[in-house]
């Protein structure tokens, strides 16, 4: 009788403990989902919104001074991003978006001279279509919250 009730117990035990691994995942899953999609949106608004600031910051200095803080801005999301610890189930997703995040990190250090913005580099570097292959990517990532 002892030996059935540890072994219950023991079988109980394992299934909770197996269940709970399985709830992590889900949880982690929607998380990075939930981070992915949020990372992505900000790109895709920037991609909308930096043509039109790309033409002031050609003759207007404050416009290249937010062009430039936006630039700042989206290379930090970029590196925070790609340190993101992704589940298991997304891996290669996560990878796919790294690799286009490589792309973008080369175009903003190709339009930096010495720090500062070239606003003619930037516009012929291959950033806005790199930024939009990634938004192709955003329904992958939804199918993660399913």
């Amino acid at each position: 009788m002892k030996k059935i009730l540890c072994t219950t117990l023991f079988a109980i035990s394992l299934f909770v403990l197996g269940g709970c691994s399985i709830l992590e995942e889900v949880n982690s899953s929607l998380n990075y989902a939930n981070e992915s999609t949020e990372y992505i949106n900000e790109l895709q608004d920037f991609g909308e919104n930096a043509p039109s600031l790309l033409q002031d910051a050609a003759t207007n200095p404050d416009a290249k001074a937010e062009l430039e803080a936006q630039i700042t801005t989206l290379k930090a999301n970029i590196n925070e991003f790609n340190d993101l610890e992704e589940p298991s189930i997304a891996a290669d997703l996560h990878n796919s978006v790294v690799e286009k995040n490589e792309q973008l990190l080369n175009g903003i250090d190709t339009a930096m001279e010495s720090g500062e913005l070239s606003v003619e580099k930037l516009q012929n570097t291959e950033i806005f279509s790199v930024i939009n292959e990634m938004t192709q990517l955003l329904d992958q990532i939804q199918q993660l919250e399913l």
